[in-house]
C-alpha cells in the first residue's frame, strides 16, 4: 500500500492559522460512510446526530507549554527543545534542534539559568534524554518559560495559550492538543448531555507521532511512536453498557479513537479499566472494534491520520470528502473545521 494513495491537493491558503473566536462556529462536513453522501453543516448542528443513550468520548489530556528555547552553556549556540515524555523525575525525552550539537554531557541554559538541561542519553531521530536542574516548582517554571508547541504549519503566535487547550483539559502530558476537541464549549457539552448522551473522558498524551511525517513509501513499513493512555473503570462501564444496549459510541479525535481501539483490541471488543503505552497504527484493512462514529479535523496529506479515517470510512469516501472540503474552502488542520463520520 503506497503512501501516495493518501495524497490530495491542498491550497496553502486553506491551512487555518488562527482559531475562531467562537469555538463552535466551525463548519462541519458530515460523511456517511455507508453510501459516501456528504452534508455541509455547522458544528452546532452536531446535536442532530445523537440519540439518547449514545456515548461521546473525549480525550482530557492537557498540553504542556513544552517548547523551550535555550543556549549551549559552552558555546552560546541556540537550542530548541520539545518535551515529549517524562522518563523519571525531571528527566525527559525531548526532540532537539539542532540535535547534532547536543551530545551526552551538553548543558543547555534556559531562561537565564532558571532551568538547566543536561543531555544524559542520545536517541535516534533527533531525540535526547534531558535531565533538568532548577530551583522551585518545575511546572511553574515550565509555564513561565515554555511556549505552546504549535504545529510547524502554523506561522502565527497565539494571543491566548488556552486556545490550544480543550475546555475539558485535565491531565498534563501532551506535546500537542487533541484538536477535534477544540470545537467544544462547556455550553455545547451541557446541551449534548441534556439529550441523554453520556460524556466519557479518557486520556491519551499526544506525543512525537503528531510531528513525524510518513517517511516510507510502503505504509505497512511505518512505525508509530508510543503514547501513554488511561481509561477508568467508570468510563469502561459506561462504554460497555452502551455497547450492550445497541447505542452508538462516537469518538472525538483520532487520539480517542486510538485509545478505544487499543483497549478493545486487547479485550475482544470490550472495554476495561487500563493504562499503558500504545503504538497502534490504523490504516485500511484494519477492522474497527470500538466505535460507531468519529468527529475529527481535516488532516495533512499522506499522514497516518488520513490513513486512520480512511480505514473507518473508506479511502475513496475520505478523498471525495476532502476534495469537497477544498472546493467549499473549509479550513484545514489544527485550528480548522471539523468532520463527522457516521
Amino acid at each position: 500500500m503506497d503512501v501516495t494513495q493518501f495524497d490530495f491537493h491542498l491550497p496553502e491558503e486553506l491551512i487555518a492559522q488562527t482559531p475562531l473566536a467562537d469555538r463552535t462556529a466551525s463548519r462541519l462536513l458530515v460523511l456517511n460512510r455507508e453510501n459516501g453522501s456528504i452534508e455541509h453543516r455547522h458544528f452546532k448542528d452536531l446535536l442532530q446526530y445523537f440519540s439518547k443513550g449514545d456515548v461521546l468520548v473525549l480525550n482530557n489530556t492537557k498540553v504542556l507549554p513544552a517548547r523551550l528555547f535555550g543556549i549551549k552553556e559552552d558555546t552560546g549556540a541556540k537550542i530548541e527543545l520539545l518535551l515529549l515524555r517524562e522518563e523519571s523525575d525531571y528527566t525527559w525525552e525531548a526532540l532537539v534542534k539542532p540535535a547534532k550539537r547536543v551530545k551526552i554531557g551538553t548543558k543547555i541554559v534556559i531562561g537565564e539559568g532558571k532551568l538547566i538541561g543536561k543531555c544524559v542519553e542520545e536517541l535516534p531521530e533527533g531525540i535526547r534524554k534531558i535531565q533538568f536542574e532548577f530551583d522551585g516548582i518545575f511546572n511553574e517554571i515550565l509555564d513561565e518559560l515554555g511556549e505552546m508547541p504549535l504545529p510547524p504549519y502554523i506561522q502565527e503566535q497565539l494571543d491566548e495559550k488556552d486556545r490550544y487547550q480543550t475546555v475539558f483539559a485535565k491531565h498534563s502530558g501532551s506535546a500537542a492538543a487533541p484538536t477535534a476537541g477544540l470545537h467544544f464549549t462547556k455550553e455545547l457539552l451541557q446541551n449534548i448531555e441534556q439529550l441523554g448522551v453520556h460524556i466519557v473522558f479518557i486520556t491519551l498524551h499526544v506525543g512525537l507521532g503528531t510531528f513525524r511525517p510518513v517517511a516510507v513509501e510502503n505504509v505497512k513499513e511505518h512505525t508509530m511512536h508510543e503514547e501513554y493512555y488511561d481509561m477508568t473503570s467508570e468510563a469502561a462501564s459506561v462504554l460497555n453498557e452502551a455497547r450492550s444496549n445497541g447505542n452508538k459510541i462516537i469518538a472525538v479525535g483520532t487520539t480517542s479513537v486510538r485509545t478505544l481501539e487499543t483497549i478493545a483490541s486487547k479485550h475482544d471488543g470490550a472495554f476495561t479499566a487500563s493504562s499503558g503505552w500504545t503504538n497502534i497504527f490504523i490504516y485500511p484493512g484494519y477492522q474497527y472494534k470500538a466505535i460507531d462514529g468519529m468527529i475529527t479535523n481535516f488532516h495533512l496529506p499522506k499522514s497516518t491520520l488520513v490513513m486512520l479515517v480512511s480505514a473507518f470510512a473508506g479511502r475513496g469516501n475520505i478523498l471525495s470528502a476532502y476534495n469537497a472540503a477544498v472546493e467549499k474552502k473549509y479550513r484545514f488542520f489544527s485550528f480548522g473545521d471539523a468532520m463527522l463520520i457516521i
